[in-house]
């Protein structure tokens, strides 16, 4: 007879789906999965709080370059913003009111880790473990997002460098700058932020730039109380400076299609260069030598002076090795110093995740990813990987608010879940032929963009020198094309083989 203790086993619990990260992706999928009816599905979080890269970056000066009012969900509009251009504590806070506004937070499970999700085909689901045990799931959606994996390049003689290292997504707050001699390496969109903070503070200040960014005036100011009560009672002003915003980006994501439209404005800011930095020579050391928008488009208004400071000095070059705590650039420049602050970004040329996921063909997608740029069907779904979704992943990236496009890949996923337990199907997977046209014709419209064609080297494009990360069409065909999930675009298996099969 069995046993007292084997009588009470219960079967383990299999969740609808499975939702890995409480950033801006996991959040709305949870909100969005709620209220379309689906409740059995879970969220873990490796950190103690919601937030993603708003919670891990705590630089100074951290904000963002999209405005405020776009820089929020549709759902959730936010009268609290103190300046046009959002700030990191106040991004921070807006998600975590969310969290709170939406009762999510009880729904996470935080400090927890993704070890790996495996795909088990016997049983078609996939099998999650994770820092505090396994779990089973029909689905998953990783919303672990592209800016995750703080990327620092290898230097000769770095292991001798007796000073303090870091690198801007790790912060130290509790060195004290004061009277130091600092490098930063790299003049990418956060080092632009910290600089201008920092270089008040430092007894020398050194900026190592491998190649110039554009640096756009930033049209920001302070909102006042008055303004955030206006917005606050008239959401009809909330809503018209949402549209305006987004009216905005179409018309640099079109220059960004069609590079030649683009042409007046780079002019102007070539002009407007010369009343920002008098000194020829470091002028032409900042000015950049690739087509407007080819990399990152970076604004701010006092990254210019900072560089003009007296305790400051640009050096037009990378950093080659380091000496003892002396710091050599590429043309010979030597600096002695006591700090290295890692302004050199991400590593977003392979979505982190991929190290944790292994596909129907027991392949680890980063080990694919290796050899072969990283390819998604409409940056949501990936071939060999059933019933998974991934968030902001490969070919999805419009220069738009990040809310804005995991909501329009949400809409997408959520159907998908949906129609998976309305319709009784087990197993779905991207067809190779659909797959490879929506990827064919995707390379061949980035022909034609600033990414492809500006002349620069960029995190858009891999190591294959493959563009892995741009949307070559407007935001609001993505939307289109995502309104909808499709099965006709699937290969699909059902719980029940006397339910039809879908064209």
């Amino acid at each position: 007879m069995p046993s007292r203790k084997n009588a009470k086993m219960t079967t383990p619990q299999i969740y609808d789906t499975y939702v890995v990260g409480a950033g801006i992706s996991g959040l709305a999928a949870a909100i969005k999965l709620r209220r379309e009816g689906v409740h059995n599905f879970k969220i873990i979080e490796q950190a103690d709080r919601v937030g993603g890269t708003w919670r891990e970056n705590t630089y100074p000066g951290c904000g963002c370059d999209v405005p405020s009012a776009l820089y929020s969900y549709s759902f959730a509009p936010s009268s609290r913003w103190s300046h046009l251009f959002a700030r990191q504590p106040e991004i921070l806070d807006y998600l975590e009111q969310v969290s709170k506004d939406y009762d999510i937070a009880p729904l996470i499970r935080f400090n927890t880790a993704l070890d790996t999700a495996r795909w088990d085909e016997s049983r078609h689901l996939w099998v999650l473990e994770t820092s505090q045990g396994q779990d089973l799931a029909r689905s998953v959606i990783f919303a672990t997002g592209p800016i995750t994996q703080p990327q620092t390049p290898e230097i000769p003689g770095l292991d001798g460098f007796r000073g303090e290292m870091f690198h801007s997504a790790q912060w130290k707050h509790e060195l004290d700058l004061r009277g130091k001699r600092v490098a930063v390496i790299g003049t990418g969109a956060s080092a632009i932020q910290f600089v201008p903070q920092i270089q008040p503070l430092v007894k020398e200040l050194t900026v190592f730039q491998r190649t110039a960014p554009w640096v756009l005036p930033k049209p920001d100011m302070p909102l006042g109380k008055k303004g955030q009560r206006l917005v606050e009672r008239l959401p009809v002003i909330q809503k018209a400076w949402r549209e305006a915003v987004a009216s905005s980006l179409n018309l640099i994501n079109f220059g960004l299609r069609n590079p030649a439209a683009l042409r007046p404005v780079s002019q102007a800011a070539k002009q407007l260069l010369k009343l920002q930095i008098k000194d020829p020579v470091l002028r032409q050391a900042v000015m950049p030598n690739f087509t407007l928008g080819c990399k990152r488009i970076l604004f701010a208004n006092n990254y210019y002076p900072s560089l003009q400071a007296a305790n400051t000095r640009l050096i037009p070059h990378g950093l080659e090795r380091v000496d003892g705590n002396t710091v050599i650039a590429a043309n010979g420049d030597r600096r002695e110093v006591d700090v290295i602050i890692w302004g050199t970004g991400f590593d977003v040329s392979h979505p982190p995740i991929g190290r944790r996921i292994i596909n129907a063909r027991g392949e680890r997608l980063s080990e694919l990813w290796q050899d072969s740029s990283p390819e998604a069907y409409l940056g949501t779904t990936m071939a060999d990987t059933p019933n998974a979704f991934i968030v902001l992943g490969p070919n999805v990236l419009v220069y738009d608010s990040f809310f804005r496009l995991a909501e329009a890949q949400l809409e997408y996923i959520v159907d998908g879940v949906k129609q998976m337990r309305d319709m009784g199907i087990s197993r779905f997977s991207i067809k190779p032929e659909v797959i490879r046209a929506h990827n064919r014709k995707l390379q061949k419209h980035l022909q034609g963009t600033v990414f492809n064609s500006g002349g620069c080297s960029s995190y858009y494009l891999d190591s294959n020198g493959r563009n892995f990360a741009a949307w070559p069409w407007s935001l609001a065909h993505l939307q289109k094309r995502l309104r909808d999930f499709q099965l006709r675009d699937y290969a699909l298996s059902y719980q029940q083989e006397t339910l039809p099969q879908v064209a």
